[in-house]
């Protein structure tokens, strides 16, 4: 079993060639342990070198009435006013507190991502 860091393009490339071989190795198996190693290196040098950002609270909002259909007057319970809304959309006005929290608890957009400086 030869596993090692993967340190640059050459060596994640080859891990997941090596994972792709491995990818039906029953669990509990010497090649099972060898996918199962080689999934957390992989994973590693991705959060490393390919993580995502989480989207700024505004493309949340966007995001969550997009995937669920809803449209700027069924936030209005959670934000205010029509204006209130728009002013929050159209990035004039930042959310507060309050916002948050019953967008949060109502619509359970994660408060981590609209607490987010936008």
């Amino acid at each position: 079993m030869d596993i090692r860091p993967i340190r640059t393009e050459e060596d994640y490339q080859a891990a997941l060639a090596e994972i792709e071989r491995l990818f039906d190795a029953s669990p509990g198996t010497p090649e099972g342990d060898h996918l199962e190693v080689l999934l957390t290196l992989v994973e590693a040098y991705e959060e490393e070198h390919y993580s995502i950002p989480d989207p700024d609270p505004v493309e949340a909002l966007h995001y969550y009435m997009e995937s669920r259909g809803l449209t700027r007057k069924d936030l209005e319970p959670y934000i205010g006013s029509r204006a209130r809304v728009s002013e929050v959309l159209n990035r004039k006005r930042p959310l507060t507190l309050n916002m948050i929290r019953r967008l949060n608890s109502e619509l359970g957009i994660s408060a981590e991502v609209l607490i987010t400086p936008y």
